[in-house]
């Protein structure tokens, strides 16, 4: 039996929830991505500059989503108080309703998977994920000081 790598695991597993995720709300019509955005933006508003990082999601990819979620009514752009030069992302009333189900949709999956495991079982979860996560962290930073050394 071939041995299964960490990587092949976690692409796989995350493969599948997002197929189920985009299932969901593609009863919407809508997508995965639209309802990570939603949860993503904060009551008071965010910065498009912070949205990225939080979600993981390259700025031309990123553009394109707002886009479109503007675009339905989801989301509007208004100036930043606080910065005169920047704008900050705001829900629409549509797009707080959006963001009540998709917060129902992934808080009702997680508590199937909770009710799947014991607390040991959740919290080696968590261990196994974190360490992933500082690792692929630290072993980004090693290439990048191997490659400015050349």
């Amino acid at each position: 039996m071939k041995k299964q790598t960490f990587d092949s695991a976690l692409r796989s597993t995350w493969q599948s929830v997002s197929k189920m995720y985009n299932k969901e709300a593609a009863k919407f019509d809508s997508t995965m991505a639209t309802g990570f955005a939603l949860l993503s933006i904060d009551p008071e508003g965010t910065p498009a500059t912070a949205l990225g990082p939080k979600m993981g999601m390259e700025s031309t990819s990123l553009s394109r989503l707002l886009k479109s979620m503007e675009t339905r009514g989801l989301i509007e752009r208004l100036p930043n108080p606080d910065d005169g030069r920047g704008v900050l992302i705001h829900l629409t009333n549509f797009g707080k309703e959006k963001r009540n189900y998709s917060r129902e949709v992934v808080l009702a999956f997680n508590q199937r998977v909770t009710d799947q495991l014991n607390t040991t079982e959740i919290e080696n979860f968590y261990k196994v994920v974190n360490c992933i996560r500082e690792l692929s962290a630290e072993f980004e930073l090693n290439l990048a000081a191997v490659e400015e050394k050349n």
